[in-house]
């Protein structure tokens, strides 16, 4: 199990909210922090993912766990 510095809990949420959720909660940690981001929208894998990346962020960890995706992402 992971260690987070902060948890967003986004299920229920679409396509683009978890997205927008994300990042605004990023804003709020400093550099090598993580940030725990509970899903259920299946299209949050590859947006997050790819938002990740394009924002100099880690991508640490994710997995699915009962229908929720969990991601844990390092700030850049």
């Amino acid at each position: 199990m992971m260690n987070a510095d902060q948890m967003l809990d986004a299920k229920g949420l679409a396509c683009p909210m978890p997205i927008i959720r994300t990042r605004k909660a990023m804003q709020e940690l400093a550099a090598g922090q993580v940030l725990e981001v509970h899903a259920t929208d299946k299209g949050a894998k590859s947006d997050l993912a790819a938002w990740a990346k394009s924002g100099g962020h880690r991508l640490l960890e994710d997995r699915e766990e009962d229908g929720v995706l969990k991601f844990w992402i390092q700030k850049g």
